[in-house]
């Protein structure tokens, strides 16, 4: 899903100035680049394509002897604004009906290519649920540095900090994320695994089956925003979780669902169907050969965005 930019509405800009086809080159160059800074900062598709669109208004303003880097210019745009966002937004989801996932996104064949550059780790939706640990301003360092792999200069230019404070901010942040990781993250070939006997399990009815491939620690996430099927609250444990599964969720959800094992976030995950449009979207994180969180989204408005049910899936 692209939102095209509309040129011609972003004010300031003129359609018939030959600096706006240059402009918008420019922005379309970095366009996946500033999509994946932001996706990852807000964990929202809507969002982020909201702040693209803000980006591409300021960059069309700015004067030619403000922007030295195209590249640094716009990245610092679209990070600040993120960040402002991020605190307004807290209030928001301290408001929010049940738990608040990020909008799971496809990442396999098919999806954009100009939407998100680097699907690593970075990108699932284990990770940017730890981030929502982290402060907007370290959430925002820790990505630039350990993701993008930017100098301690260019954050510090970015975030307009000094270079020691983003130095401390980012060891803050990387305690916080070293205290959440697992140890050992299943392969993708072992979570593909995980994934289908789970479904298998859950498919069945069968506890015993379900609960051998849960880790004893196991969180279920589920996030339906108050207008789809959810659990209110985190469940933890191997029982809880695969009593709420099998004699809670599998009983309220429709019987006449299809399901697709697609890459979501760039991690196997499903995707089900309710008459041709998403229903719902499961992910897991595999640690150690067990299943050690699972993250549920049914909130139609995180799904809107995901493609319908492919007529000849092959």
């Amino acid at each position: 899903m692209r939102k095209n930019i509309d040129i011609g509405a972003s004010e300031g800009a003129q359609p018939h100035d030959p600096e706006v086809p240059i402009r918008l080159a420019t922005f379309d160059q970095y366009r996946s680049l500033l999509f994946s800074v932001a996706y990852r900062m807000l964990g929202s598709v809507a969002d982020t394509e909201d702040m693209l669109q803000e980006t591409f208004i300021r960059w069309q303003q700015a004067p030619d002897d403000e922007i030295r880097s195209p590249r640094a210019f716009l990245v610092t745009i679209i990070s600040r604004l993120c960040i402002n966002h991020l605190q307004s937004a807290r209030v928001q989801r301290e408001e929010y009906v049940g738990q608040w996932l990020p909008e799971p996104i496809v990442t396999g064949p098919g999806s954009d290519p100009l939407e998100i550059i680097r699907v690593d780790e970075s990108l699932s939706m284990a990770f940017l649920v730890m981030l929502e640990h982290l402060t907007p301003v370290e959430r925002a360092v820790f990505l630039l540095r350990e993701v993008f792999e930017y100098e301690y200069s260019e954050i510090a230019a970015v975030l307009n900090q000094s270079e020691a404070n983003c130095r401390q901010i980012l060891h803050r942040a990387r305690q916080r994320v070293s205290a959440m990781r697992p140890r050992f993250k299943a392969s993708a070939l072992k979570q593909t695994d995980l994934l289908q006997r789970f479904l298998q399990a859950t498919g069945s009815g069968d506890m015993d089956g379900l609960l051998a491939l849960l880790s004893r620690d196991v969180v279920l996430y589920a996030d339906g925003g108050g207008k789809s099927i959810a659990v209110p609250n985190l469940i933890h444990g191997s029982d809880n979780v695969a009593r709420g599964v099998l004699g809670g969720l599998t009983k309220l959800v429709p019987k006449n669902l299809v399901q697709r094992i697609v890459q979501i976030n760039g991690e196997p995950g499903v995707v089900s169907y309710l008459k041709g449009k998403p229903f719902s979207v499961i992910t897991l994180e595999g640690s150690e050969g067990h299943i050690r969180a699972i993250y549920l989204v049914t909130n139609p408005e995180k799904l809107s965005h995901l493609p319908d049910l492919p007529t000849n899936p092959n």
